[in-house]
């Protein structure tokens, strides 16, 4: 299994030594999110401060932005990370897009299709000096000059991950993607009856596996050096149960364990802004379906039970002060479960 860690995207300062840091603990990727902050900028300090690991955006908001502008500052990362980067994108919901960012909200599995697929189209373009054509409904790319064009490389390039909770966008990451990128709002039986079938008929038919197709997430993580530590871990995870339970798009994790009133009644608590009083709503048994709970000493034993065989990706972040010889274990440990992703296919 295959453990990353999340920089401090507030801290571009404190970012290259937390990526450097993670290098030497023995992480395989460092991951730098969109929620308050910028999650590209933060890569690019990781980016030079690094040698091995792997830099991922977990997720950059697609819509919002043209492919063409991601597609530049992928190219810029991946070359000065010497091809180290990774393309995690997401659709965010229908309220963020048409209310947070002013888009419309417009077939988001298809869109978010074709917008890989240009991504790769102009990746295509710069690399192999292929001519940019690619005409599809919601994107169209047909200019490209001499003027604007980057170099090749000269690297594979960039994997592109695709951030995925309903079937539609599952199959959509299945037959574009190199990576599906699972919300943390999911559980095992969640990703044993739904995910990993929906996905393997979706490779199949694309000629592709699990070998080569990097599956991330799907839970949450609480740990610690000592009990009172998971315990205000586990505080905040459910916390994020309650956040994102509430949200109506999420519902199907809900309905699988017959909790579908949780949602609901959740969903009522944040449109009356309620967000304080929601975590007290989320009881012990519904917690534990979507969280690996233990301490350092026994956290892999929690991860390979909550995650084993079904998930490639966990991330995994410690409490400051924690030892190198600690994290390093810990790592190394998890690291031991067995996967089936084997790497990228370029």
């Amino acid at each position: 299994m295959r453990v990353s860690m999340s920089l401090p995207s507030h801290d571009w300062h404190a970012c290259g030594t937390a990526a450097r840091q993670a290098e030497e603990d023995g992480f395989d990727s460092v991951q730098s999110n969109e929620i308050k902050h910028d999650p590209f900028a933060p890569l690019a300090f990781a980016a030079l401060a690094t040698e091995r690991v792997q830099l991922v955006t977990s997720v950059a908001i697609a819509f919002p932005r043209s492919p063409m502008i991601v597609a530049n500052q992928a190219w810029d990362l991946h070359t000065h990370a010497k091809g180290r980067f990774v393309v995690g994108l997401g659709s965010q919901v229908k309220a963020h897009n048409e209310r947070r960012f002013s888009v419309p909200w417009v077939a988001p599995a298809a869109r978010l299709g074709e917008y890989v697929e240009s991504l790769r189209a102009i990746f295509r373009c710069w690399e192999h000096k292929e001519r940019l054509n690619y005409q599809g409904k919601y994107y169209t790319f047909s200019l490209m000059t001499p003027e604007f064009a980057p170099p090749p490389q000269g690297l594979p390039l960039p994997p592109v991950a695709v951030a995925a909770v309903g079937p539609l966008m599952l199959k959509t990451a299945a037959r574009v993607a190199d990576s599906v990128r699972l919300h943390s709002f999911a559980t095992r039986e969640y990703l044993e009856k739904v995910v990993r079938p929906l996905l393997a008929e979706e490779l199949a038919a694309h000629g592709k596996s699990f070998e080569h197709f990097e599956i991330t997430g799907g839970g949450f993580v609480a740990t610690g050096p000592d009990a009172a530590a998971v315990k205000e871990a586990l505080e905040k995870v459910r916390y994020r149960v309650a956040f994102y339970g509430s949200t109506p798009a999420y519902r199907g994790v809900f309905d699988l364990h017959g909790v579908s009133d949780l949602g609901v009644k959740l969903t009522e608590m944040s449109k009356t802004g309620q967000w304080d009083r929601m975590a007290a709503e989320i009881p012990d048994d519904v917690l534990d379906l979507f969280v690996a709970r233990a301490t350092y000493d026994d956290l892999p034993t929690a991860i390979e039970k909550r995650y084993g065989g079904v998930v490639d990706t966990v991330t995994i972040d410690f409490t400051p002060g924690t030892s190198t010889a600690t994290r390093r274990d810990v790592v190394a440990a998890i690291q031991k479960i067995p996967g089936r992703f084997q790497g990228f296919r370029t």
